[in-house]
């Protein structure tokens, strides 16, 4: 793995990850939280869980920083060679392999690999080089400002999720509240300290040059809320926010695949960050692709394995697009929205819609296209799997008679007591599903595995 940074960023970014993949890293034992949220946001509007079967929305609170430390740490543990301080310059590929031009401590230098990864942010130099389009629309008439600050005077309280500013008001906590003038956010983040941020449509707006400040945060979220709140520099060891993004960018890259090389992360997509998607699709990205180029590595995969990345990775992107537009869009001010905030939260009264919008915003809504025969749990992600072959990543297959045996071992056949036999990739979802193991179970295991079902004499 090679990282331009020559350590981990301690820059204060997300400050947790909501979506299916919590339920994924709680299967690898990276994950201790595995309890559905029973309150969450949509375009500023809340989406209230509790009464609902079957919560899809997870939660696992951890900072960036943190997140980033305990990947390392796993990565280091499988024998992952980390060169930080290392950047890519460029590369060429041919049938064979991709040459890598970098630059490291000692200079610049070459290196050959068989295929290449690239997770390198928004402007992607992997796929720029790579020919991969990037299309998408922008919206340059909004302007977002978050720094982290104090409030003189307030009052917070975490249990009730509000804060209390003498002479000026009470505002909610841990969410986004819209007005007619724009919306904004208060996030205590450590005593004393908040990250506050304000968004306005068609609002003035600096140059790029032209630094950030907490007072400029101040005098938008005075024009945001109708009255001025006092604000003041953060206390405490920093890295502080003081952040103006400009603008916003709605993109997903065309293919996710151009010969030997990938995009994965930000890389791929980039759109807002309402409803915090960010993490939980890009992580996605990674766990589908890993096990496909291990199995390519590995030298079992059948010819057209790497190329199901793109299909069922592209498809999850532009609904991630999709809806942090439409709830960017029930943010904006004006009476026209005003009056689609009503109607949409009649809608959300209704126990179908909101299933349908926590399904969305867990990613869980869109399962992967399978061939095998239908069946409720098939191309769905599977959170209920024994302990020891989820954390090691293994292909499984749950088997409810318990007389199922695979030839090559590429599979770990783990007995169950469902009703069902279920075949599970990897990355945790189902490639085939049912009471009785036959002619599809087969075809399934050498489509996904290049396995066979070990018949008894």
């Amino acid at each position: 793995m090679v990282e331009r940074l020559p350590r981990r960023s301690d820059q204060p970014k997300a400050n947790g990850i909501v979506g299916q993949v919590v339920r994924l890293l709680h299967q690898r034992g990276l994950s201790d939280q595995d309890v559905p949220v029973p309150v969450f946001m949509f375009g500023a509007m809340t989406l209230d869980l509790v009464e609902l079967d079957a919560n899809p929305l997870y939660a696992m609170g951890i900072k960036q920083p943190a997140l980033e430390e305990l990947f390392e740490t796993r990565a280091l543990e499988l024998g992952v060679e980390i060169r930080r301080g290392h950047e890519l310059t460029g590369f060429t590929q041919d049938a064979d392999g991709v040459s890598l031009e970098l630059t490291g401590p000692e200079g610049p230098y070459r290196l050959r690999t068989r295929y290449l990864v690239g997770c390198d942010g928004a402007h992607s130099l992997v796929r720029k080089r790579a020919g991969i389009g990037f299309p998408g629309v922008s919206s340059a008439d909004i302007v977002s400002r978050t720094a982290h600050v104090t409030v003189p005077g307030a009052v917070i309280s975490t249990e009730r999720a509000e804060m209390e500013v003498p002479g000026v008001g009470t505002f909610g906590l841990y969410a986004w509240h819209r007005t007619e003038r724009g919306a904004y956010a208060m996030l205590p983040v450590a005593p004393g300290v908040l990250t506050v941020g304000a968004t306005e449509w068609d609002a003035p707006a600096p140059g790029e040059d032209v630094p950030m400040t907490i007072e400029e945060l101040s005098e938008s979220l005075a024009r945001v809320y109708g009255k001025k709140v006092p604000l003041g520099p953060p206390v405490g060891p920093g890295p502080h926010m003081l952040r103006r993004l400009d603008g916003r960018e709605t993109r997903v890259a065309a293919n996710y695949r151009a010969g030997r090389v990938f995009v994965a992360g930000d890389a791929a997509h980039v759109h807002s960050a309402m409803g915090a998607p960010g993490l939980n699709l890009g992580l996605q990205d990674a766990v589908n692709l890993a096990w496909k180029l291990a199995a390519e590595l590995r030298g079992w995969a059948p010819p057209w394995l790497l190329d199901t990345y793109d299909a069922e990775r592209r498809p999850a992107a532009l609904r991630v697009a999709m809806h942090t537009q439409a709830q960017l869009a029930l943010s904006a001010p004006g009476p026209a929205v005003t009056a689609l905030r009503e109607l949409f939260g009649e809608l959300l009264g209704d126990e179908a819609t909101r299933r349908r919008i926590a399904a969305l915003m867990a990613g869980s809504d869109l399962p992967y296209p399978m061939s095998a025969p239908p069946h409720p749990l098939l191309g769905r992600f599977l959170a209920e799997l024994p302990a020891g072959p989820a954390a090691r990543a293994r292909p499984m297959l749950l088997d409810a008679t318990g007389g199922l045996r695979v030839r090559h071992g590429r599979v770990d056949v783990v007995r169950s007591e469902g009703p069902d036999c279920v075949l599970v990739r990897p990355d945790g979802y189902v490639a085939w599903a049912g009471s009785t193991p036959d002619k599809s179970l087969e075809q399934a295991l050498e489509t996904w595995f290049c396995e066979s079902l070990e018949m008894p004499a």
